[in-house]
């Protein structure tokens, strides 16, 4: 089922469908060369079908469409045509020009038309907006009509009422907002793609950097990101106290951000004082916690940074540990890509052929004059072929392969790391017993020998990590629910699951570095190190938080300060190459994925040093249970490790 979703995907998926109108043929209104040279406006069918809640979800209106030379300007149904056809031929000449091509039979009963989707069951007066048929809609003191009426009827002979349309129009509104938005964002994409790229590469040099200056004053480097830091938030409040000082005498500055609403233009908010007022209040709840936390934890803050030197020792005698996270990258960029590719395709055409005609010809949405009566039909979920009846569960398995993949992928990082430290730490003369090549050597053991441990790990991942997905989408769809208990219900399950990825990842990350060191399978790895850690639950409860905090400063740090060159460089605040910048929409568009992409890489990079503290912490611990400092059973911790938690070898 897999593998066909994504087949089927590739093949019958063309993503222009998305976003340019296209009709039920897949062919574009008003190209060139087509027989719809000179039809450049798309016509509905039955546009009241376009109100349903689906059209936002499936980006797609569930209605026959067709390019047209102009909209209908007057009311009519199929059976009122067919009635004045009698005496007045051109009722059906104008009529027809609303029909599928080539359909010329008039006398057709209503229900074989309207079942074969022949002709529009009834036309409204319309004019074209954005390429696309809208009703022409006019508010006369003060009520909506379209063609002077507030009512019609339709081909069954029931009133429908105006609001009826307008409730349709807007669902395509909405659509075409959205896809108007999303186009903007593309061009800014395509329009700085280079210089997010540029932004991406300082970041990872900038981590690189850091890594190795942390190689050599840990100490004095994690000082400096701690007061750095809070020498930042500190700038950032007085920045926020100013600006909101200076705005508050402007009497439209008053305006709350609840009045104007949601805006693409985040240039708005940014002339508001209750902006620069939550922003204070943020920072300074941010710049409070800081301190307090450092003034309780000054003294294990010192404990991790003596470890984080000791790590720092590791990675000085295997530096191509280093440059392990551009590989990670590199398999998790070929992860997402392959995900969002397949992701986009099922949501373009795909071709029904009826009658099951034309099977040996690849179903392409080009085939009509190969194949007539080919139809290309909008794959929407609920549809009636088994393709569209299935494409939600394709892309729920997609989404799970990717989760499965990008957990993979970073449980072999962690155990290719965990193996290359662990050489390190279990030799006793270092660094003369540490093994030759001990990451390539290490990452070899886990691809020939480790892969299914860390597949079935990831697979475990990856299933709570979709299930918590489809509780945030069922959590989406029941706000509006009256049902207390069933809000209360899935609130409790979305709490659960989350906790229980959180065990999960810890879990298989000390699981991971059980096997670098003794090679046995995940059950047995991870029930060993579940044990290990519980019963020393205070060291490393303690010691794991403080690491993890300090290394998710130098994280901020980078990231800040990478996304500020951004900011200043995309507002054209950089004189000396302003006028290389490109001109955008949005600048917020590159500036988010050049601040999101620089924490990420520092991420990748400052989780190297982490997964080497684990790792020496873990086997400091299996170290302490199974030795005791004698000749015979010595410690194969280094003598600063020792003499950090005073322990010491005994001669004899």
């Amino acid at each position: 089922m897999k593998v066909f979703g994504f087949f089927a995907a590739w093949i019958h998926g063309d993503p222009r469908k998305v976003v340019y109108p296209t009709d039920s043929y897949g062919q574009f209104c008003g190209q060139k060369g087509t027989n719809n040279a000179k039809k450049a406006i798309l016509f509905y069918f039955n546009i009241l079908k376009c109100a349903s809640p689906s059209v936002l979800i499936n980006l797609q209106c569930p209605t026959t469409q067709l390019c047209v030379p102009k909209c209908p300007d007057r009311f009519a149904t199929y059976s009122e045509m067919q009635y004045h056809h009698r005496s007045n031929k051109s009722y059906w000449e104008y009529y027809r020009q609303f029909c599928k091509p080539g359909f010329d039979n008039p006398n057709k009963a209503v229900s074989q038309v309207l079942r074969d989707e022949d002709c529009p069951s009834m036309i409204v007066p319309s004019r074209p907006f954005l390429q696309r048929c809208f009703p022409d809609f006019i508010t006369r003191n003060g009520t909506l009509t379209v063609a002077n009426r507030t009512a019609f009827k339709d081909v069954l002979g029931e009133t429908r009422s105006v609001t009826e349309l307008r409730d349709a129009a807007n669902g395509i509104t909405s659509l075409l907002d959205a896809k108007e938005v999303g186009m903007k964002i593309f061009e800014d994409y395509a329009s700085s793609w280079y210089w997010i790229l540029i932004g991406l590469l300082v970041a990872m040099v900038v981590s690189l950097i850091f890594i190795l200056l942390l190689r050599f004053t840990a100490g004095f480097l994690l000082w400096f990101i701690i007061f750095a830091v809070i020498a930042l938030v500190a700038y950032g409040i007085w920045h926020c106290y100013e600006e909101f000082v200076a705005l508050k005498e402007k009497p439209s500055a008053d305006v709350t951000i609840s009045d104007i609403g949601f805006q693409t233009d985040f240039h708005v908010y940014l002339q508001l004082s209750q902006t620069w007022l939550v922003f204070m209040i943020s920072l300074s709840v941010t710049e409070a916690v800081i301190i307090l936390m450092l003034i309780f934890l000054r003294n294990r803050v010192r404990i991790a940074i003596a470890l984080l030197k000791e790590g720092s020792k590791a990675i000085g005698y295997i530096m191509s540990t280093l440059f392990y996270p551009i590989v990670t990258f590199l398999l998790l960029a070929v992860s997402i890509s392959y995900w969002a590719v397949t992701a986009v395709y099922p949501f373009s055409a795909a071709c029904h052929i009826p009658g099951g005609s034309c099977v040996g010809h690849k179903l392409k949405c080009n085939i009509t004059k190969v194949c007539p009566g080919s139809q290309c039909m909008f794959a929407f979920y609920g549809g009636e072929s088994p393709y569209h009846r299935y494409i939600f569960i394709l892309q729920l398995c997609n989404l799970l392969v990717f989760l499965w993949l990008v957990n993979f992928t970073i449980a072999l990082g962690q155990c290719t790391l965990a193996g290359a430290f662990a050489s390190y730490y279990w030799a006793l003369k270092k660094p003369a017993d540490i093994p030759p090549c001990p990451l390539f050597s290490s990452f070899s053991r886990a691809i020939r020998y480790h892969t299914g441990s860390l597949a079935f790990g990831s697979l475990i991942l990856a299933v709570v990590q979709l299930i918590r997905i489809v509780l945030e989408y069922l959590d989406h769809k029941l706000k509006g629910a009256q049902n207390t208990f069933a809000r209360f219900l899935l609130c409790c399950l979305k709490c659960c699951f989350w906790c229980l990825e959180r065990v999960i990842k810890f879990m298989n990350r000390n699981a991971y570095i059980m096997i670098a060191i003794y090679g046995k399978n995940f059950c047995t790895s991870a029930r060993e190190a579940f044990f290990l850690l519980m019963r020393n639950v205070v060291r490393v409860a303690v010691l794991d938080k403080v690491t993890d905090f300090l290394l998710f400063l130098g994280k901020v740090l980078i990231a800040g300060s990478v996304g500020a060159l951004a900011f200043l460089f995309f507002t054209h605040k950089i004189p000396v190459i302003q006028e290389e910048v490109p001109s955008l929409n949005y600048y917020w568009v590159p500036l988010l994925t050049v601040t999101l992409g620089s924490y990420l890489i520092a991420h990748g990079f400052f989780s190297v040093y982490a997964m080497c503290v684990d790792t020496l912490f873990l086997c400091f611990l299996l170290d302490l249970e199974n030795n005791n400092g004698s000749a015979a059973r010595p410690y194969h911790m280094s003598t600063s490790l020792r003499k950090i938690l005073n322990k010491r070898n005994r001669k004899r």
